[in-house]
């Protein structure tokens, strides 16, 4: 590496910087030589695709003749494809097929004879019914990995139904705790999905790592449940062991403060503030010393449950003050704050650009080009590149 970075250096006469990210692009990927057949819709299979894709994987994404539902949901270009099936779909090859006919049974047995990885965020019956169950496969490739998402797991009484992030949302007690306490609120942005899709990205290099020790493949499995639980078993526990009997608060926090949205001159911002450090620079902040000799502020939780009057008196001082004003003074007393943003502003935001968090990537039926966010995961050897846009339907079947 070293020799190279000199030799590119001297012989293209780049620059040291230049060198560095021509060296990048001529690296191969993490994941480079491994195959994954991607039968994943919508998010929770597709993103898992997606890392895995990112970092030098050959991602085959699968999809029936006429294209698959989450290809067309939110859509953008000129015919139909959605924004969610850009994002999600980099990286990849298109393939179509019909899975349940004999002869497109018999293509993904081909297929699958030279995979190491097979995505699927479907239930086990429905698996069985293409031949992609884990028993099916392994029949024909000992070693593969099926990295399988459902909705509820695939034991006990629910294991057939199907289901979204916000069924998760809502089974797991996080709707209950979020928005108006008179009505149950769900996340716009879909992190049970997201986050279950990372986890199955981790399950399954996991099992890649396994399979080089015992050379067998396995099934990786999880489910939207059981990742919604994960992000609230705090406070079932809390519940189960102190009757708390918590109650949806909006945007204000219930375990310390000032941690909630305050209104400003021109917008809004939240503010979020943990332990007796921070609590300690706010109160120099606002000019309240007299509070951190107050008994009701003594600790995170005393505060949290006088997070009211906090966030009140936190209100008071932001009113007078803009965004940026409030924004400058929280950074100068090392205060955590952030300004609300809409989605239009969004890629206008100088931290986001100056950090290049979205490349502007071409797509044929897109006359701009679209903002797709970079790999999430930074790599400093051998980071994770976007090689190529969404492909469109059936794009390398014949290849």
């Amino acid at each position: 590496i070293k020799f190279d970075y000199e030799r590119i250096v001297e012989t293209f006469n780049f620059n040291q910087f230049s060198a560095y990210y021509y060296l990048m692009d001529k690296q191969k990927g993490i994941l480079e030589g491994y195959r994954v057949l991607d039968f994943g819709r919508y998010i929770a299979g597709p993103f898992c695709g997606m890392l895995l894709g990112d970092y030098g994987a050959e991602v085959i994404r699968i999809e029936r003749i006429d294209g698959s539902e989450d290809r067309f949901l939110q859509p953008v270009t000129n015919k139909g494809e959605g924004s969610m099936f850009l994002q999600l779909n980099r990286n990849k090859l298109g393939f179509t097929l019909n899975p349940m006919k004999p002869e497109g049974k018999k293509i993904v047995e081909r297929l699958v004879k030279s995979a190491d990885i097979v995505i699927a965020n479907l239930p086990d019956s429905t698996l069985k019914s293409m031949n992609i169950d884990y028993d099916s496969l392994r029949i024909i490739n000992p070693k593969v990995v099926l990295t399988s998402n459902t909705a509820f797991g695939t034991t006990g009484p629910y294991s057939d139904r199907v289901g979204f992030d916000g069924v998760a949302q809502a089974m797991s007690g996080a709707m209950d705790m979020t928005g108006d306490p008179e009505t149950p609120s769900k996340s716009f942005a879909p992190y049970v999905d997201f986050c279950t899709a990372s986890l199955a990205a981790f399950g399954t290099l996991l099992a890649i790592l396994e399979r080089d020790k015992t050379g067998k493949g396995q099934k990786v499995q999880t489910s939207l449940l059981t990742t919604a639980l994960t992000m609230t078993n705090s406070l079932v526990m809390e519940q189960e062991l102190l009757n708390k009997n918590r109650i949806a608060s909006n945007n204000r926090a219930q375990t310390s403060a000032p941690a909630d949205t305050f209104k400003t001159k021109d917008g809004w911002i939240l503010v979020h503030t943990v332990g007796q450090p921070l609590f300690k620079r706010w109160a120099k902040l606002i000019e309240e010393p007299e509070w951190l000799d107050d008994p009701r502020f003594k600790d995170d939780i005393s505060r949290g449950n006088n997070g009211d009057l906090v966030s009140k008196r936190m209100e008071k001082w932001c009113k007078k003050r803009t965004n940026k004003e409030v924004l400058d003074e929280l950074e100068k007393a090392r205060i955590p704050g952030g300004e609300v943003l809409k989605a239009k502003d969004v890629l206008k935001e100088p931290h986001i650009i100056s950090r290049k968090l979205f490349l502007d990537l071409k797509y044929e039926n897109l006359k701009e080009t679209a903002p797709v966010m970079m790999p999430p995961v930074e790599l400093s050897r051998n980071p994770g590149k976007i090689k190529s846009s969404a492909p469109l339907l059936g794009k390398h079947t014949e290849k």
